[in-house]
């Protein structure tokens, strides 16, 4: 054991370890076997998130610096000990100062323990630090930038696609009306989503819920659309504006709700964590595969479910609203 302050360097001479036949390579292999140990081989342990590593070292007796010397090496001219061409020199310790940016930074790094939240403890830890000192500036990376990062782009892409569907739901209805009625429906659609996660038990996270809201807005649509259509159809053939949403509810219920629910019992396995083993062949509750996916089902499945019932019953409502006006309006004027 080396001494505080302290630390020990080989110091190998090459052209004695080439006269014995002896490997500089191998010295580095065989010293390990007294220190931290050679690495032969890794692996990945079942629901391991990292490898580990599988390493070859002496007995805790034999491991200190007297070894050094009675160390040998295989070479062509048989057993040749190391302390022939090395020798250990004690040398004294000499610190590193890690900056970035041109100012000295300090590494922190845990790991979040199963069935915790990464983002959930951060904020308990910074809530328990509180206010740095003054000249401290904290900076939280890994998994928290990785998710602020991608927060950033799925807010850019749900936007885009509220941006593209606004131009392709104007040039279809020709009604700016009916169009922010259908992308309202979208947005109202996220307190289904945050109700699928509360009844679920499931943290709110970034990433996945984020990429569900994004796929739900296209069922969401489609299904708006289908009534908003044969809504129209109605209103052209003359008929008045309540009897076509109430026609249009009817004939419409049908197509909507067949695909919610199909859509919401294909979702049900993600939804209840179940995770099937095709090699088994077997069926398993809760496996840590399906952490990230029962987030993304059950968000789809939970705005889904919101949606429908404000499809079948607030857009319908909202179209004669709409109609409405305009007669209001006529009939005020007549009677003046």
């Amino acid at each position: 054991r080396s001494l505080p302050g302290v630390e020990w360097r080989l110091n190998v001479d090459r052209a004695a370890a080439a006269r014995l036949g002896a490997d500089v390579a191998a010295v580095g292999s065989a010293v390990q076997l007294i220190t931290n140990g050679l690495q032969v081989a890794s692996y990945r342990p079942a629901h391991a998130p990292d490898e580990v590593d599988i390493r070859v070292r002496f007995p805790p007796d034999w491991r200190h610096l007297d070894q050094l010397e009675r160390l040998t090496l295989n070479t062509d001219r048989g057993q040749v000990p190391i302390s022939h061409f090395a020798t250990l020199e004690p040398a004294p310790r000499v610190g590193t100062l890690h900056r970035i940016n041109g100012q000295r930074a300090i590494t922190l790094e845990a790991d979040i323990t199963e069935g915790y939240q990464a983002d959930e403890r951060l904020r308990a830890l910074l809530a328990a630090l509180g206010p740095p000192p003054e000249g401290v500036l904290v900076n939280i990376a890994g998994e928290q930038e990785d998710q602020e990062e991608a927060g950033r782009f799925l807010t850019t892409a749900f936007f885009v696609a509220l941006g593209l569907m606004l131009l392709a739901l104007v040039a279809q209805f020709n009604s700016f009306y009916q169009t922010l009625l259908v992308l309202s429906a979208i947005v109202f659609s996220t307190a289904g989503v945050l109700m699928g996660l509360l009844v679920n038990g499931q943290p709110f996270g970034i990433v996945m819920v984020g990429m569900g809201i994004i796929a739900l807005a296209g069922i969401v649509v489609n299904n708006n659309i289908v009534l908003i259509d044969c809504y129209n159809e109605l209103r052209q053939e003359g008929m008045a504006p309540l009897d076509a949403a109430l026609e249009a509810g009817c004939l419409r219920l049908r197509p909507v709700l067949l695909t919610a629910i199909t859509t919401v019992l294909g979702l049900m396995p993600m939804v209840l964590g179940i995770n099937i083993d095709l090699l088994g062949p077997g069926l398993g509750l809760g496996a840590p595969s399906t952490q990230w996916w029962t987030q993304l089902s059950s968000a789809i499945a939970g705005g889904l479910a919101f949606a429908t019932g404000l499809t079948l019953l607030v857009t319908p409502c909202m179209l004669v609203l709409w109609q409405r006006k305009p007669r209001e309006a006529s009939k005020a004027e007549a009677g003046e």
